[in-house]
């Protein structure tokens, strides 16, 4: 079996609040988590919520990257899915962990868009 993409979901906890309350601060980690791992960055879109907390989006040539923010508990819900094998997603993961002085990560790796090894017929 060959895959489309790789999926990383990464609970991040133990971050200060500071860092995940700043909507700039947020953006460009997550931007730079991107570059970091090889992605060419296409957009991105970031929202601050009130009281607190942060959403943003990274779209990437070879996906995307994702997060939502907790700050409050220290908390971060984040995604990293990259297609291809030129981009490795684990880069984009261990660079933002480092950058939201994380106290404790866990990580769940989901193999995206299992395909069989034979070759797919394609209309001419």
């Amino acid at each position: 079996m060959s895959t489309l993409g790789r999926h990383i979901l990464a609970e991040v906890y133990g971050c200060r609040f500071d860092v995940l309350n700043d909507i700039k601060k947020v953006e460009e980690i997550m931007v730079n988590a991107a570059l970091e791992a090889g992605a060419e960055v296409r957009e991105y879109v970031f929202h601050k919520f009130s009281p607190q907390g942060v959403s943003g989006v990274v779209v990437i040539s070879e996906s995307h990257l994702a997060i939502h923010t907790w700050p409050e508990l220290g908390y971060a819900a984040v995604d990293v899915f990259t297609c291809g094998d030129q981009v490795n997603p684990w880069d984009a993961c261990h660079y933002l962990t480092e950058k939201f002085e994380a106290g404790h990560v866990t990580t769940n790796e989901i193999m995206r868009g299992k395909l069989p090894l034979q070759k797919v017929a394609v209309n001419q």
